[in-house]
């Protein structure tokens, strides 16, 4: 078996540091590392190739090892990432290493791994679910399209039977068990492998191994495909956002409540219309919504939708795609949608890569729709990419706004954990971007209003199957969540959950995380937030025995007022919080719930 596993040598984001005169980011100084979701794609595929494909169990004996191959794109400085690869076990490595693959956008890179992969011929290709610096999730999705593979992304375990891989997939409620032949390509989560480090002695056997160098002249790609050149995306400016908050310390839970009330923080937002929903239906360009069922998200990019299609005179439409949909219809419309493509099928049920792409792709080619938004979801993460790099498109992944410069779509992503958001632009129609739950608000509903509704021929096979899938347990509704309670490490353990959840549901509050605690099996990853995990927004976010590492705090950036529950006077929370409250948890969180609920 040889498995090749996609890595991206990134700058470690904690470390970078704003310029407070310059206003840019400093690099120089930084470490550099191989992405974590490639590492933990990395290790798996070498314990794979050691079993030589199938499980330790089943492994017959005498059988050959398999081949991991480690593979990247980037400057002369990225073979050092290589050089990692291949002290935790890569047996060889591929650096595609030339001027023409410079500026690429996901696209243009999954175009130039693609053609080293084709020729490779693997059994199976390892992603990272996405790099830590720009976390848009494309690449994975984009080369399965471009070499005609099945994919599976957020894999958390694999075992490969014969010429079947069976995987376990993360989503946004739980975990699905799939079923997918080889050869495919699967995106790595966290749990997929335990992350470990090189050791001295790993390195040294290191230098024995081969890093082959390929310019795009020898993989005979058509420089006009890759780089600059052949992205459909570019940046259209860099813009740093160093939030800095300062720490109001209260002495007792009394004092807390007080200040919360100050800060009007208990309050319920007032919804109201956005501007330009009030409007007649357009002649002018189509903004399509790709809907999921009633999430609130929907109902966000419905409302952003409206916006955008007042701007260009146009029709907001919802395309809507499952089983027994159809009936969401009057949802959307009383929302704001002027149209509704519904293709309403059992097999869109549950949801599979390739039928929904089959589908969408025909909709897009037939229909010609100028904007085309979807959830930077589970979904949204695994279909978009796939169906950009059928038709050729640039997508803007994970974007937190969105706005008209005349007839063209402007999408903020944000990178390096929060610490720049870029304004990215799009050279193909339709402009498509998927945008980051939570951060947008939904308009206010009109029950009187109806929507055309038009139905979508079904079409479309799927090579993946899946078997099972279980709920994560519990409320992990982060993204639509007003207010969140996070617990961190500090709270001792597991058994100490029962009294958060107390002041968890007095607040009518979601559970959050850090990456210690999802590590230890105290939660779910569904409840992780972080660099790793999820971005939240709410109102109002408690962090209880959380020490304030950035890998944690660039998740609740966007918080509207932050609160800590510390007795470490040394804690790196306080940083990042609004109000403090130094002592022990285990008394002030019950004086709190109780407070609350009177």
């Amino acid at each position: 078996m040889k498995i090749l596993v996609c890595i991206k040598q990134v700058p470690n984001v904690a470390a970078m540091k704003l310029n407070p005169e310059t206003k840019t980011l400093v690099r120089e100084g930084v470490p550099l590392e191989v992405s974590s979701f490639d590492v933990r794609a990395l290790l798996k595929a070498v314990e794979l190739c050691k079993a030589g494909g199938l499980p330790s169990e089943a492994h017959p004996a005498g059988a050959k090892e398999g081949e991991a191959v480690a593979l990247t794109m980037g400057p002369p400085q990225a073979a050092k990432a290589l050089e990692q690869c291949l002290a935790l076990g890569a047996n060889r490595a591929i650096h595609l290493c030339d001027r023409a693959f410079a500026g690429a956008d996901t696209l243009a890179t999954a175009r130039a791994l693609a053609a080293a992969i084709k020729a490779e011929k693997p059994d199976l290709v390892f992603c990272g679910r996405y790099s830590t610096d720009s976390e848009t999730g494309q690449v994975g999705p984009e080369v399965a399209e471009i070499l005609d593979l099945p994919q599976a992304t957020g894999v958390r375990s694999i075992a490969i039977n014969g010429t079947t891989a069976t995987v376990e997939r993360e989503t946004d409620e739980g975990f699905e068990t799939v079923e997918l032949p080889l050869p495919c390509l699967i995106t790595a989560a966290e749990d997929l492998a335990p992350e470990r480090f090189p050791s001295k002695k790993d390195r040294e056997a290191a230098k024995t191994k081969t890093i082959t160098t390929l310019t795009a002249a020898q993989l005979a790609i058509d420089v006009a495909t890759i780089g600059q050149a052949g992205s459909p995306t570019w940046v259209k400016d860099v813009v740093t956002t160093a939030a800095k908050r300062t720490c109001t310390f209260v002495a007792t839970v009394d004092e807390l409540v007080a200040a919360l009330r100050r800060r009007n923080a208990f309050a319920r937002p007032v919804v109201s219309v956005p501007t330009g929903v009030k409007r007649v239906r357009g002649t002018g360009p189509a903004v399509w919504v790709l809907a999921e069922g009633t999430k609130r998200v929907t109902l966000e990019l419905i409302g952003k939708g409206a916006e955008l299609a007042a701007a260009l005179k146009g029709e907001l439409t919802v395309v809507s795609l499952g089983h027994d949909v159809k009936r969401h219809a009057p949802l959307y419309a009383s929302y704001g949608v002027d149209r509704v493509y519904v293709c309403d099928h059992a097999e869109l049920a549950p949801y599979r890569t390739e039928p929904h792409a089959a589908v969408l792709t025909r909709a897009i080619r037939d229909r010609k729709p100028h904007i085309l938004l979807a959830p930077s979801t589970s979904i949204g993460r695994d279909l978009l990419p796939r169906v950009a790099a059928r038709l050729g498109l640039g997508l803007t992944g994970d974007a937190i706004d969105l706005r008209m410069d005349g007839t063209n779509l402007v999408a903020d992503k944000p990178a390096f954990g929060g610490n720049v958001v870029a304004p990215i632009l799009t050279k193909t129609t339709p402009q498509m971007a998927t945008v980051r739950p939570g951060l947008l608000r939904p308009p206010v509903p009109d029950p009187a209003r109806q929507a055309e509704i038009v139905e979508l021929a079904f079409e479309g096979s799927s090579r993946t199957r899946v078997t099972a899938s279980k709920p994560a347990g519990g409320n992990v509704d982060l993204d639509a969540a007003e207010v969140v309670v996070g617990v961190g490490m500090g709270i001792g353990g597991p058994e100490s959950l029962p009294v958060i959840r107390e002041l968890a549901d007095a607040l009518k509050a979601p559970l959050a995380t850090t990456r210690d605690c999802t590590d230890k099996g105290w939660l779910p990853r569904q409840h992780q937030v972080g660099l790793t995990g999820k971005c939240i927004a709410p109102r109002l976010y408690f962090a209880i025995g959380i020490r304030g590492a950035f890998e944690h705090t660039v998740g609740i950036q966007k918080a509207g007022t932050i609160v800590a529950i510390n007795n470490d006077d040394q804690a790196m929370i306080w940083d990042s919080a609004d109000i403090g409250i130094k002592g022990d948890w285990k008394e002030i969180v019950p004086a709190l719930a109780k407070a609350i609920r009177s």
